[in-house]
């Protein structure tokens, strides 16, 4: 009897204790760390949907960024799985299919069954872009270019079995041509750094980035690489559209994650709040002026999102 009192008083205890954290979480500053460098689409983003957290209607407290970039993420996310404190206190914006295709690849310390997803803010699709003086005005140019010769059309991205790798294998893939992508150190903003100062052909990149780098007269995007044409480039074509079978595999979708063992009073609570603070209608303003595409997702949304896109993955790389 005394075991069975001991037990049930620390079963009360452990409650009381959860429900004690989940209404004072968060008692100070929450950080999130970003996996690519400042200045890229992930990074410039995270800071404009956290930008209210420390609002009453929001977390209550403000979110610092911290970067982590190097080798496509990899770097930043094994931290993030191995190292972080699974207090509530460490966030980390996670990249799909990034992290997912990297770890069916191997070589890394990380699953989907390594993190909790909260919820997701946006959706960026891949675009092909070239620099402005380019001759190359479609992508049939380029895929012409890379026919005549094969291996020779260098083109940047992000990192390996990023959105922009994958990206980059379909299209050589449906074009059946052979082309030479160069991954990048430091994210989307290096890659596409590396396409303005000409010493690449052309890139594949972040809608959001290549939009700001467009409207500043910098590059040119010749296709998305997405099922339908999107709202901030309604003049450019999907690859599909130009005759080449290419679906939303690359698709970034983007998001807030914590480490897994994080107390689920404390997953509960960034639950609920997060998405709101993604709502916000300052949030909405900033992300529509950098043309970077909202998709705001929960918790529960978030987790068939992850498992669907693991399957497919699984089987694009595969066949790749």
């Amino acid at each position: 009897m005394k075991n069975l009192l001991t037990a049930a008083t620390l079963a009360l205890t452990t409650l009381a204790g959860g429900a004690a954290l989940a209404e004072d979480y968060p008692e100070r500053p929450v950080m999130m760390m970003v996996s690519y460098g400042a200045g890229g689409a992930t990074d410039f983003q995270a800071r404009i949907v956290t930008m209210t957290a420390g609002n009453e209607d929001a977390l209550g407290m403000p979110v610092a960024i911290i970067n982590k970039p190097g080798a496509g993420g990899r770097v930043g996310w094994n931290w993030f799985a191995t190292q972080a404190d699974a207090d509530g206190y460490t966030l980390a914006a996670y990249n799909v299919p990034h992290f997912i295709a990297q770890s069916i690849k191997g070589g890394v310390e990380y699953s989907t069954d390594s993190f909790e997803p909260i919820a997701n803010w946006g959706a960026d699709p891949a675009v092909f872009v070239v620099a402005a003086d380019s001759p190359m005005n479609s992508m049939d140019d380029v895929v012409t270019f890379a026919k005549d010769n094969p291996g020779k059309l260098t083109f940047s991205g992000a990192g390996l079995f990023v959105g922009h790798h994958i990206a980059a294998l379909q299209l050589e893939k449906a074009a059946g041509v052979k082309m030479a992508y160069i991954p990048t150190k430091g994210g989307g903003a290096a890659a596409m750094k590396a396409v303005i100062a000409g010493d690449v052909m052309g890139g594949v990149n972040n809608l959001s980035d290549a939009f700001r780098a467009q409207e500043a007269g910098n590059v040119k995007i010749l296709g998305v690489f997405d099922l339908e044409r999107n709202d901030f480039l309604p003049d450019v074509p999907t690859l599909k559209e130009q005759g080449y079978d290419i679906d939303n595999a690359s698709v970034n979708f983007r998001g807030i994650m914590v480490p897994k063992g994080t107390p689920p009073e404390v997953i509960e609570t960034l639950a609920a709040t997060v998405p709101e603070m993604f709502n916000n209608d300052r949030v909405a303003k900033k992300m529509a002026a950098g043309g970077s595409p909202m998709h705001i997702m929960d918790r529960e949304e978030v987790q068939a999102m992850w498992a669907a896109r693991e399957e497919t993955l699984k089987a694009l790389l595969a066949g790749l």
